[in-house]
């Protein structure tokens, strides 16, 4: 599979397909990036979601009308530049998530 498809697929299930990807892919260090990249931001939004619902009216109108459109905005930004064959790295995210990479080597 080329590498930039691969990208693009780490974003598609969210962190669930950054975890496949970073199990199956042990030598594309792009890959790899996406995958990270992907359980982080995902995986951040996921947590973020679920403690902004318990929180009475302001988490629940933020969970539900400031959350999805941010997510679906980084998420077809990610996929894109996956696609084009981009190295993106989010602000902090990316950072992290090249320095978790090193700890899992």
């Amino acid at each position: 599979m080329e590498e930039n498809i691969a990208g693009l697929l780490t974003y598609t299930l969210g962190f669930i397909t950054g975890i496949l990807f970073l199990l199956i892919e042990k030598e594309n260090k792009f890959v790899r990036f996406h995958a990270m990249q992907s359980i982080v931001v995902f995986g951040s939004l996921f947590v973020v979601s679920l403690v902004l619902s318990v929180i009475p009216v302001i988490g629940t109108i933020a969970s539900s009308l400031l959350l999805p459109p941010l997510s679906m905005i980084v998420w077809i930004v990610l996929m894109v530049k996956a696609y084009q064959g981009h190295l993106y790295k989010l602000p902090f995210v990316g950072e992290f998530s090249e320095k978790q990479l090193e700890k899992i080597k």
